[in-house]
């Protein structure tokens, strides 16, 4: 892609949603950061479905460590791989508890620090609670970048490193949530659904699918 096809891509994307957000509820930077971390290979669907009978219950660190591992298991149990996850979150909540009173950290390094939180979780964090621009780059983002021509790229690293670079400074802030969004479903694994896409002519994509017949 050239850049007036990205300045255009994103354009669009800004008029169409100015504040995009993530899809996953939370009423707190704590919520985000243990929301983000139960969502790894889990739908944002499937985790809110979960928070919203945790939250109410245990939604800080010291609260969810009152509530024991067992208790902790069986609110999300729904959710996939949810034992190495709830043990995660448990271990990551004595580390805020012992290490940032409880609060959690602004550091992209003491945020990977935390059991269960790499790369892609901490840039969450970074975007969504500190309003930092960066690129948290997942499923979706990884196969938009690579099939539009954006940022390709043969590592998630990669892609991230180069859409940094290639995006607009104006739209990183909320670049992520554009793409997460656009591959989530408009440009989707399976088919993407070219025909209805506003931004098919920016586009690097040669295999354009057309409109379904009637």
């Amino acid at each position: 892609m050239q850049r007036a096809q990205i300045e255009t891509m994103f354009a669009t994307w800004k008029a169409a949603n100015p504040q995009p957000n993530t899809e996953l509820e939370y009423t707190s930077v704590f919520e985000l950061l243990a929301a983000v971390l139960l969502s790894a290979q889990a739908t944002d669907v499937g985790v809110n479905k979960a928070t919203r009978r945790l939250f109410p219950v245990a939604n800080t660190p010291a609260k969810i460590l009152a509530l024991g591992l067992p208790r902790l298991e069986s609110y999300v149990r729904t959710i996939g791989l949810y034992r190495s996850k709830a043990r995660h979150l448990m271990a990551t909540c004595q580390l805020l508890v012992e290490r940032h009173g409880g609060e959690v950290p602004r550091s992209r390094e003491a945020l990977e620090a935390l059991p269960g939180v790499g790369r892609k979780t901490a840039n969450v964090v970074l975007n969504v609670a500190f309003g930092e621009p960066t690129m948290a780059v997942d499923t979706h983002i990884f196969r938009v970048s690579q099939r539009t021509g954006l940022a390709p790229g043969k590592t998630p690293l990669a892609v991230e490193l180069a859409l940094l670079k290639r995006i607009p400074a104006a739209y990183l802030p909320d670049a992520h949530h554009w793409l997460i969004l656009h591959g989530r479903y408009v440009c989707q694994a399976r088919k993407p659904q070219c025909w209805r896409c506003a931004v098919a002519a920016c586009c690097d994509y040669r295999d354009k699918t057309p409109a379904p017949a009637a």
